[in-house]
């Protein structure tokens, strides 16, 4: 199995993982949580992820020179679509409740840590 493939499933079961995980915590942790919250950020998070990925792993097939710009627009991709999202959550859904905070910035966490594994990961490989 190619290792883009294998970053995909990977990144879907992690998905799995934390909408099954929010679903526990708000069912049987009695906490103040939406899963709707979890069920809409989750997959949001794990797209930006997935954009960031290709366009990386896309970066490290094509010649030396590239592969630097193709880094350097992945993780500035990113951080501006994660810009964005936190903007409309906070701002337009107005989802400043201290549950809302906490749910955001754990997926935001737990995403951007996946990202940062597989970029490592790739260049301990192969360096730019």
């Amino acid at each position: 199995m190619k290792p883009f493939h294998k970053y995909i499933l990977f990144l879907l079961l992690l998905n799995i993982l934390l909408i099954g995980t929010g679903y526990l915590l708000v069912s049987e942790g009695g906490l103040n949580l939406s899963f709707n919250e979890i069920a809409i950020l989750s997959p949001l998070f794990s797209i930006i992820a997935l954009i960031t990925l290709i366009i990386f792993l896309k970066g490290q097939t094509k010649e030396p020179d590239s592969q630097a710009l193709h880094s350097l627009v992945s993780v500035s991709l990113k951080f501006l679509l994660e810009l964005v999202l936190a903007l409309v959550w906070f701002i337009v859904a107005k989802k400043t409740s201290l549950p809302s905070v906490l749910i955001f910035f754990v997926l935001y966490l737990t995403l951007t840590l996946f990202s940062i594994w597989v970029i490592l990961k790739t260049l301990k490989n192969k360096s730019l």
